[in-house]
C-alpha cells in the first residue's frame, strides 16, 4: 500500500540521510527495531521538523495536535492555576515547547525524548528545563515521582508495545495522577495520507494493524509507526492500569488554514485527525 501514514503530527515526512529513498511497506516490527528506527529518524529529521513547524508550535505553547487545540484553553491536565508546584513528565517532548508552557504556569516539568537532536533543539530555544534522553518504555525515574504525565504525539504511535509504556507511566505517577496523550486518530489509517480530495476515500482496512515501515535497501527499518484501533487504545489504557476519563476528538477550528502532512481544513471538517486520551491513575 502506498499510503504515507507518517505524515502525522509528530513525524512529518522528511528526507532521510540515506542516498536512496526508503521503501514504504507494511510488515512486522518489534520493540527493538521500532526504537532504533525512531531514534535514527528523529535525529536525522529534527532540524527540518523544527524549521518547518516551529512557527506553529511556538517556543512555549502546549499544542495537542495539528488542529491547534491549546492546553491553555482545553485544560485537559487540569486548570492552569492548579499546575503550580506539580511535578510533570512530558514524554516525546521534542524541543520541549509544552514543558516550557508548563514551567510558565509554575509546574516543575521534565522533558524526555528518545532523540538527542530533538533535545539539542530544546537547548537551542532556551536552557533551564531538565532534559532526559531515554526510551519511553524504560523511564529512568523512581516510582511515584510525578503528579502528571503528558505526551503530544510523542512516543505512543511509534512503540510496538504501548502497554509497556503505559505501565511505566503508571509506575512513575503518584496515586491520583493524570496521564494525557494525543495520537493520530485511529480512523485516519483507513484513508490515504493526503490533505486534498484524494484523501477522503477509504483506501485500506481500518482493522489492518500491520505496522507501517519505511526501510532502506538492506531491509532495515528507518521509520516505523504502529496502528491501533480506537478499541485497542482503550484496552491498552486499561491494561496499563489507568482509568479512561475522557476521549477528546478536536474539531478543526475556522482560524486554522494550514496543511500539515495529511491534516488540512478540508479533511479536518469531515473526519477526525487527532484522538486525545485523558487517563487517571487510581
Amino acid at each position: 500500500m502506498s499510503q504515507e501514514i507518517h505524515g502525522t503530527y509528530s513525524s512529518e515526512p522528511g528526507e532521510p540521510a540515506e542516498s536512496a529513498e526508503p521503501e514504504a511497506t507494511r510488515r512486522a516490527a518489534d520493540e527493538a527495531e521500532s526504537s532504533r528506527a525512531s531514534r535514527g529518524w528523529w535525529d536525522r529529521n529534527a532540524d527540518e521538523y523544527q524549521s518547518g513547524h516551529g512557527g506553529f508550535l511556538g517556543d512555549d505553547r502546549f499544542v495537542w495536535g495539528p488542529e491547534g487545540l491549546d492546553e491553555a484553553e482545553a485544560g485537559l491536565l487540569g486548570p492552569a492555576a492548579s499546575l503550580k508546584g506539580l511535578d510533570v513528565l512530558e514524554i516525546g517532548a521534542g524541543a520541549a515547547q509544552c514543558s516550557r508552557w508548563l514551567a510558565a504556569q509554575g509546574a516543575r516539568p521534565v522533558a524526555l525524548d528518545l532523540s538527542h537532536r530533538q533535545l539539542q533543539h530544546a537547548l537551542r530555544i532556551g536552557e533551564g528545563l531538565p532534559l532526559v534522553e531515554a526510551d519511553a518504555g524504560r523511564l529512568p525515574f523512581r516510582d511515584a515521582s510525578f503528579d502528571l504525565a503528558c505526551s503530544a504525539y510523542g512516543a505512543v504511535p511509534f512503540v510496538a508495545d504501548p502497554v509497556r509504556v503505559f505501565r511505566e507511566v503508571h509506575r512513575v505517577l503518584r496515586p491520583g495522577g493524570r496521564w494525557v496523550f494525543s495520537v493520530t486518530h485511529p480512523v485516519r489509517w483507513a484513508f490515504p495520507d493526503e490533505p486534498g480530495p484524494e484523501g477522503l476515500s477509504v483506501a485500506a482496512s481500518y482493522f489492518d494493524r500491520v505496522p507501517y515501515v519505511e526501510q532502506d535497501e538492506a531491509g532495515n527499518a528507518v521509520y516505523v509507526e504502529h496502528h491501533r484501533t480506537l478499541g485497542d487504545r482503550v484496552r491498552d489504557v486499561v491494561a496499563g492500569g489507568f482509568r479512561l476519563v475522557d476521549l477528546v476528538e478536536p474539531e478543526w477550528p475556522a482560524w486554522n488554514s494550514q496543511e500539515w502532512g495529511g491534516w488540512s481544513p478540508l479533511r479536518g471538517n469531515l473526519i477526525p485527525g487527532t484522538a486525545i486520551f485523558v487517563c487517571e491513575r487510581d
